[in-house]
């Protein structure tokens, strides 16, 4: 069992559940097996942090700001004579897997700073009516909705960056890092890719000697809070930022686009 399932079978949530077993609306749920299916009271109404749901606190200031993170993030990535010279495939399938990551670069480097507020759920009484719903054409259910404990790790992700106190090369040279990931499945030019990562990080390491000399262990605490990038979800990211812009909108498609756009 992980720690976080420990956590939350230790929640307080449990027990307040427990202490529901005998109310008359929990009874008229669990006698039916659809509703039960839909409603996990516990992910209503737990305490956990990986369960509980947020939003934006501002939300127009800070989609403003993300939605010129990721302009400027496609500009970057299209700039790039070397990426420009890979086949249309090996671009696309890039892109798709590192968009986010150099997205959150991108927030990091622009110093974009946000709160969010925790969603409230939806009454008990109405989950009650909405019983005769499909789940799969109930429009609240289909949605996704960013957790808390996923928002945490972004801004702690964030805040590395932020104590790393990058300057605009680093920045620059660590997202041809992160671009150029040979290890993306369906490459056809893999060992070219491979080739411009080595070159990013290289670049990357010769720029750290002269600014940073009394600092040798830089170049690996930079990849190494670069690793960190993987834990953030990247429909964390699209629901967070865009979800209310783009609606239902596929955001790996805007982002194909954006690519290729005049």
């Amino acid at each position: 069992m992980t720690s976080l399932e420990m956590e939350c079978e230790n929640c307080q949530c449990n027990s307040v559940n427990a202490e529901r077993q005998n109310a008359i609306l929990y009874t008229i749920l669990s006698q039916n097996d659809h509703a039960g299916a839909c409603y996990n009271l516990a992910q209503y109404r737990c305490l956990c942090e990986n369960r509980r749901t947020v939003c934006l606190k501002t939300p127009h200031l800070t989609c403003q700001a993300a939605s010129n993170v990721l302009v400027k993030t496609i500009s970057f990535v299209k700039n790039l004579p070397s990426f420009q010279l890979l086949p249309q495939e090996d671009q696309l399938l890039l892109l798709e897997s590192c968009w986010a990551p150099l997205f959150i670069l991108g927030l990091a480097q622009e110093m974009v700073s946000f709160e969010v507020t925790e969603t409230l759920a939806p009454s008990m009484l109405k989950r009650i009516l909405l019983d005769g719903q499909s789940c799969s054409r109930s429009p609240e259910y289909g949605k996704t909705q960013p957790t808390l404990a996923g928002v945490q790790r972004l801004q702690c992700c964030l805040n590395k960056f932020w104590s790393l106190d990058l300057s605009q090369k680093e920045y620059a040279y660590l997202k041809g890092a992160i671009l150029f990931n040979p290890d993306v499945q369906g490459l056809r030019a893999s060992l070219y890719i491979e080739s411009l990562q080595q070159e990013a990080q290289k670049a990357l390491r010769e720029l750290l000697m002269p600014l940073h000399p009394e600092d040798p262990g830089r170049f690996a605490r930079i990849l190494l809070t670069a690793s960190t990038l993987k834990s953030i979800s990247p429909a964390l990211i699209s629901d967070l930022f865009f979800r209310s812009v783009i609606g239902n909108a596929d955001i790996v498609e805007l982002v194909m686009e954006m690519l290729y756009m005049q």
